[in-house]
């Protein structure tokens, strides 16, 4: 069509993507090892850290709390799985049974 700037083949198109991709997999990665390389001075006061002082008892509480979270968190995610399961079925079952009703299995 008249004014309608040229496109270029899918080919070429095809390859821009692909450089794209590997570009962006090249700067992700050094990107965030350059965050976390800066991250450790930054957040430290004098080797202490946000928390403070690391001992024996922070650790252990740390790996307790650990301990209590991922099965408290499987057990929350199942849960909301099978609410989610539940409710899907009940979807189903309700289209279902609106389509064996007479009005709806007329065209226009």
């Amino acid at each position: 069509m008249v004014g309608e700037p040229a496109r270029a083949p899918a080919l070429v198109q095809t390859f821009a993507n692909v450089r794209r991709v590997r570009r962006l997999a090249l700067i992700c990665p050094l990107t965030l090892g350059l965050l976390l390389t800066l991250a450790s001075p930054a957040l430290a006061r004098h080797g202490l850290g946000l928390y403070g002082p690391t001992n024996d008892k922070v650790t252990t509480d740390a790996g307790f709390i650990l301990i209590a979270f991922f099965p408290t968190f499987v057990a929350f995610m199942s849960f909301l799985q099978w609410r989610l399961d539940k409710r899907k079925q009940a979807r189903t079952a309700a289209l279902k049974e609106r389509m064996q009703r007479p009005e709806w299995r007329a065209g226009w």
